[in-house]
């Protein structure tokens, strides 16, 4: 099972390899994502804490807190509604803030050991806006822009132990995400296409609760100039389920 892992893996990343790179980054991103029931209910609270650094990790850059509610309509689909809180910084000076109300809906199901997930999600972003001051010589707010966005995440979890019902051990993680503009697009790039996230690691579930994993993540980004953004991600991320 394990050369499943490393062969999806490796084309993987000779995909990521082949598409035409411009100003290539190289970033750190650590997360935590959270499920805790609320007993003797079909809810439960929803909660991921992210922080990314800027380019060569020289500083912390993006700051995401992300909570909502979850339905559990089936064992197997949850519908959540959220809010997120976004601080980036700007120009190495100061935090412009993004407000997001998002929704979304998971399907999980199997394909012989492999637990997939696909999650669709729905993002109502209000984006603050930054105007240079020539006479104080420094970045602004001046408001909020809108947006809308359309994400669709799709993630595989490859057990080391080839067993069917997994609660312990090493696994492999691969998942890919699409990002995509609609409506009035002229507050990002202006496209449809914003960006792909493809990623994989290796992780070890410590029990039924309790994941932990560390992998390559590649962020392919779309600039309203017609020119991209490749980031090159190391991340680290725990997985809470109660």
């Amino acid at each position: 099972m394990r050369q499943i892992f490393f062969t999806g893996l490796l084309f993987l990343f000779t995909a990521t390899t082949l598409s035409a790179q411009q100003q290539p980054q190289f970033a750190g991103w650590l997360a935590s994502f959270n499920t805790i029931r609320i007993p003797s209910s079909k809810f439960s609270v929803h909660l991921d804490v992210q922080a990314r650094t800027s380019d060569k990790w020289e500083s912390f850059q993006t700051f995401i807190v992300r909570p909502g509610i979850n339905y559990h309509v089936r064992k197997n689909m949850i519908l959540t509604a959220g809010y997120a809180l976004v601080s980036n910084r700007y120009m190495q000076a100061d935090h412009f803030t993004e407000h997001r109300i998002w929704e979304q809906f998971i399907i999980n199901h199997p394909v012989a050991f492999i637990p997939l997930q696909h999650r669709f999600r729905v993002e109502q972003r209000f984006i603050g806006n930054m105007v240079y001051d020539p006479a104080e010589a420094k970045w602004d707010k001046d408001g909020h822009n809108t947006a809308h966005r359309f994400r669709y995440f799709l993630r595989g979890i490859i057990p080391f132990s080839g067993e069917k019902s997994f609660s312990k051990g090493m696994f492999g993680a691969v998942q890919n995400e699409l990002f995509l503009n609609f409506g009035d697009k002229s507050a990002v790039n202006g496209k449809t296409f914003d960006q792909n996230r493809a990623y994989g690691a290796i992780g070890y579930r410590f029990s039924s609760t309790f994941d932990l994993e560390a992998g390559y993540l590649n962020q392919y980004i779309t600039q309203r100039n017609d020119n991209f953004t490749n980031v090159h991600v190391l991340q680290m991320a725990a997985y809470l389920r109660l």
